[in-house]
């Protein structure tokens, strides 16, 4: 009877034992909960950009032997609209600045305007017809100014050059006084590369990560462009033209689409399987 009083004391000491070790035990934290990593940051990358739009050019003067000799008032001088393309590559250095690299085709645009010349014993005009067009290069820079319900307002400036090419052009010399003059001459196509230059302006919707829409204005300066070789029509004479269509200048709307590159993917929730 004793012997089993001492093992049931025995067997209570040892499991109050063990409970008094497994109380002093640290209890082990649950396995953290699996969070999906942030989305990456909105911080750089290449896109591919294209615009679409309508120029609205203008010429400060046309500059000739005549001009030069005479006093002169040039009216009327201007072009017509015309269409512009262009294709582009650029990289976003960060959300506000970033940079592209564009070739642009700016459609033939009609040209008029009039030299209105007085001399002793004369007075007389020279009406101006013809076309321009250009190609353009150029680097430009932009600075996002913030976005608000996914619109970005944005200011840029670009410099590059422009082949300015005049085509068709044609110089009808009327003279009214002493005498009853008329004189067409004709001059061959001809282009020249100049220095040019633009200020930008104008919101930009991002429709999703990898696409955006731009509705913007462009102030271009496109330099000089002059016609080629004259030929009066009756082959009377011919020769280098001296006529120069001074300080083109156009303010163009356009309608832009840039591709990111470097868009993050969509999120997909992980599948789950059934079973």
């Amino acid at each position: 009877m004793r012997s089993v009083k001492s093992l049931l004391a025995a067997g209570a000491a040892t499991l109050m034992s063990s409970m008094a070790f497994a109380a002093d035990m640290p209890i082990a934290a649950p396995p953290p909960m699996y969070a999906p990593p942030p989305p990456p940051s909105d911080f750089g990358g290449w896109y591919l950009r294209g615009d679409v739009g309508m120029t609205n050019q203008s010429a400060k003067r046309i500059d000739s032997a005549t001009a030069a000799a005479f006093p002169t008032t040039t009216t009327g001088l201007g072009f017509d609209s015309s269409p512009l393309f262009d294709l582009g590559v650029g990289y976003r250095f960060n959300n506000w600045f970033r940079a592209d690299l564009i070739g642009q085709y700016r459609g033939k645009a009609n040209l008029h305007g009039a030299d209105n010349v007085i001399a002793p014993g004369f007075v007389g005009s020279n009406n101006y017809s013809g076309s321009k067009s250009e190609w353009v290069v150029m680097a430009n820079a932009y600075v996002d100014l913030g976005t608000w319900w996914c619109i970005t307002p944005f200011i840029g400036a670009g410099v590059g050059g422009s082949y300015n090419k005049i085509s068709g052009f044609r110089d009808d010399g009327v003279s009214y006084s002493p005498l009853l003059n008329n004189s067409v001459a004709y001059f061959a196509d001809n282009g020249k590369w100049n220095l040019a230059w633009a200020a930008h302006a104008g919101l930009a919707y991002r429709v999703n990560p990898g696409f955006t829409v731009e509705l913007a204005y462009s102030y271009m300066n496109l330099g000089d462009a002059a016609p080629g070789n004259y030929r009066l029509f009756d082959n009377s004479a011919s020769g280098p033209s001296t006529i120069k269509i001074k300080e083109l200048t156009s303010h163009d709307i356009k309608l832009g689409v840039r591709w990111d590159l470097n868009s993050p993917p969509a999120y997909m929730p992980p599948l789950v399987t059934k079973g």
